[in-house]
């Protein structure tokens, strides 16, 4: 296996760093990995390609120390290892930038860098090295931060790049990226494939983990692709195209990127109108209508205040002016919870932070926004009706789990997503607020998540969704609403318009 490996990336120039052969690793109920096989080069990208659950952040929590391998071998700079510690890996050389961010939010950046290892001055902490060594790295890597700024107060695009300054500082010979471009603006990703390219250029060897196909070909010189955890195949990007390689991921033809559109948006049930949010910079002065079973998608640049509006009518950012009506009655959300008894519900961005209660069952976090429906009289909790209602959402979200005891944060990123949704729709609600529904997650969940939106607007949902990437929300909505640094730039039909128009209108208040 591992000579036929060699044998096709032989023509590549670079040795060898980092070699994975025949990695296993079971759970109880699910053999996540069953022998997989990865070969790093210096001086190269390589991609790591599946679905979701595929088994990539398994393979990479084997090499890490954070699972221990039930078998398989690892062999870095030719030598065999097996870490115990992600602290180890580091210390060998071998980081990596998670897709949600690890940083301690309440200090500054440069404490960050050096957390665990801060230059001493006797028994002192060097500031004035920390910051100059800051610096040097964030001179070398283009990155326009102050090392002495909190964390708290960075975007996150800026937090990713700090993330990727501390693998450089600890001279790791392999970067590994999880999703790093999930949450930023085209071009902060322009700028992460300039520090790619230096890493690149250092002899490092950088493991990417994307779903976004454009990216990889951009930027990748050989894709690894893992299914149900086995092994697929290793081919070099230049000889590959996109269609063999999700039909590799998905182990059959991806025929459309998108469900057919179904839905007939009919009359107006949601009028928002002049909503200004209290904490300014926000929205100003956003009016709009949403028909009963219409999917409206919301786009902007990075920064353009998208968020704030499904926050500003679920009732958690204050508004200093605005009226909401729901089928021509007012209705005031002060709280989430007077947002989710009148009809709305929101699933966040932010899933690990804001999404989920990871270390709860899936039962848990399906059931958490219905609560009050599961009592008896005797004010006891039904537990057939929670089973029977845990056992709907993963029935008809199709989330891959051994079982409802099973904790949310063991599932792939795209089951995690399909518990929240379900969660939400327990809730009956009538209005469903989507803030990019599809973040790192793969073509084949995707798919489903975007049949399911239409499957709610068939219902008669009004559906409201945020998302950055372009194809998405021409794929998906029936009308496009453009925002603009905090304004209305202007509604679209999304028969009717183009990728050019919408950024001609992300661009009219900058």
């Amino acid at each position: 296996m591992t000579e036929q490996i060699q044998s096709q990336s032989g023509s590549q120039n670079g040795e060898v760093l980092l070699t994975m052969t025949n990695v296993s690793k079971s759970f109880p109920g699910v053999k996540a990995l069953d022998h997989a096989n990865l070969s790093v080069r210096s001086h190269s990208v390589h991609a790591l390609m599946g679905e979701n659950g595929a088994g990539k952040s398994t393979l990479l929590k084997c090499l890490f120390g954070i699972y221990a391998k039930d078998e398989g071998e690892i062999l870095f700079l030719g030598k065999p290892v097996n870490f115990k510690t992600s602290k180890e890996a580091l210390e060998n050389g071998i980081s990596m930038v998670h897709q949600e961010l690890n940083l301690v939010r309440q200090t500054s950046v440069m404490d960050n860098l050096w957390l665990g290892r801060y230059p001493l001055k006797g028994p002192f902490v060097d500031h004035a090295k920390m910051y100059r060594d800051t610096k040097a790295i964030f001179d070398e890597l283009d990155i326009d931060v102050d090392p002495r700024e909190k964390v708290a107060k960075l975007s996150v695009s800026q937090m990713q790049m700090i993330e990727i300054a501390k693998a450089f500082s600890y001279n790791a010979k392999i970067v590994i990226m999880d999703e790093p471009t999930s949450s930023l603006s085209e071009k902060e990703v322009e700028h992460l494939f300039k520090i790619i390219q230096k890493l690149k250029d250092r002899g490092c060897g950088i493991i990417y983990i994307s779903h976004k196909m454009d990216e990889i070909f951009k930027i990748c010189d050989e894709i690894t692709i893992l299914r149900d955890g086995k092994w697929i195949n290793t081919v070099n990007v230049k000889e590959s195209s996109m269609e063999q390689i999700v039909g590799m991921m998905v182990g059959r033809e991806l025929t459309q990127r998108f469900p057919e559109k179904t839905n007939t948006p009919k009359e107006v049930i949601l009028q928002v109108e002049n909503l200004t949010a209290k904490n300014q910079p926000s929205i100003q002065d956003v009016s709009f209508e949403l028909r009963k079973g219409e999917i409206l998608g919301i786009a902007g640049l990075v920064g353009a205040k998208r968020t704030d509006i499904v926050e500003a009518i679920f009732g958690v950012r204050e508004l200093t002016e605005g009226t909401i009506k729901l089928h021509g009655k007012t209705v005031k959300n002060h709280t989430a919870l007077e947002a989710i008894n009148n009809g709305f519900a929101l699933v966040t961005e932010e899933r690990r932070s804001t999404g989920i209660y990871s270390n709860l069952s899936i039962e848990f976090n399906s059931l958490i926004s219905n609560m009050k429906s599961y009592l008896t009289p005797w004010k006891l909790l039904s537990t057939k009706k929670m089973k029977s209602d845990t056992q709907w959402v993963i029935d008809s979200m199709n989330v891959k789990t051994p079982s409802h005891r099973t904790t949310i944060g063991s599932l792939s990123g795209g089951n995690q997503q399909k518990v929240i949704i379900g969660r939400w729709l327990l809730t009956q609600p009538e209005i469903l607020m989507l803030d990019e529904p599809t973040r790192g997650i793969d073509i084949g969940a995707k798919f489903e998540i975007y049949q399911l939106i239409q499957e709610l607007a068939k219902k008669d949902k009004g559906i409201i969704m945020i998302s950055s990437e372009m194809p998405e929300l021409l794929g998906v909505t029936d009308r496009i609403l453009v925002m603009s640094n905090g304004k209305l730039a202007g509604i679209v039909e999304t028969a009717k318009t183009s990728q050019e128009e919408i950024l001609q209108l992300a661009a009219k208040y900058l």
